[in-house]
């Protein structure tokens, strides 16, 4: 049984793509090798920018699907009863109304 390693599969295009790249930016002198060297390298960029962008968007997908499930898990439904709210500050305004209304009162016949 043969053992494809998948490091040096390179897809066509991707070579192609690169060997242009490296015969754009040929300088007069440079050799065949020189160029292929070159083509190789710039192969390598692309193989290592296309890996970078994978794990990117594997972190991207995992973060979603994390957030998904927390929000998945904060609404399940419970009890469709809603609880009952003591509400304490419902109080302070009736109290402040009543000692304006008894300091107005007291104003008005202590200046009679």
């Amino acid at each position: 049984m043969t053992n494809y390693s998948r490091k040096n599969k390179v897809p066509d295009k991707v070579k192609d793509d690169a060997m242009k790249i490296a015969r754009g930016t040929q300088r007069p002198g440079q050799t065949k090798e020189q160029t292929k060297l070159i083509a190789q390298g710039i192969q390598k960029g692309i193989a290592q920018y296309k890996k970078q962008q994978g794990e990117k968007a594997r972190e991207l997908d995992r973060k979603h699907k994390k957030a998904a499930a927390s929000k998945h898990v904060h609404k399940l439904p419970t009890d469709n009863k809603p609880e009952p709210v003591a509400d304490k500050s419902n109080i302070l305004p009736w109290v402040l109304l009543i000692l304006s209304w008894t300091g107005f009162v007291a104003y008005v016949v202590l200046m009679k």
